[in-house]
């Protein structure tokens, strides 16, 4: 399970939203993921259409795609799009429940 931590919002920031962040809980020092609030008023529609067009919001490296998919379908992910490769780059897509598609990559 993933552990992180949230913070309130500074000031300027639209709404008071507050930001999340999530790394690995077996690597706490490891890379942080920021996790940005979607209150603006151009989100909704911005992450509807890449998600109604099947685009990734983002992307992430991964040494085995196949690996990953494997173990994140154990955990309860749901993809939208299964291992595939083209030309030298391998992916798989799922729905992150927030309604984004993120993509796992590997490029050799």
């Amino acid at each position: 399970m993933p552990t992180g931590r949230v913070w309130a919002a500074g000031p300027g920031v639209e709404g008071g939203a507050r930001r999340l962040t999530v790394v690995p809980a077996e690597q706490p020092e490891g890379t942080e993921l920021l996790l940005e609030p979607s209150g603006h008023r151009a989100v909704p529609p911005y992450k509807r259409a890449l998600f109604e067009d099947g685009i990734p919001a983002t992307s992430f490296a991964v040494d085995d795609v196949p690996a990953e998919y494997e173990r994140l379908r154990a955990r309860g992910v749901v993809f939208t799009q299964e291992p595939r490769t083209a030309g030298p780059a391998t992916t798989a897509v799922f729905d992150d429940t927030c309604g984004n598609l993120i993509q796992l990559v590997h490029l050799p």
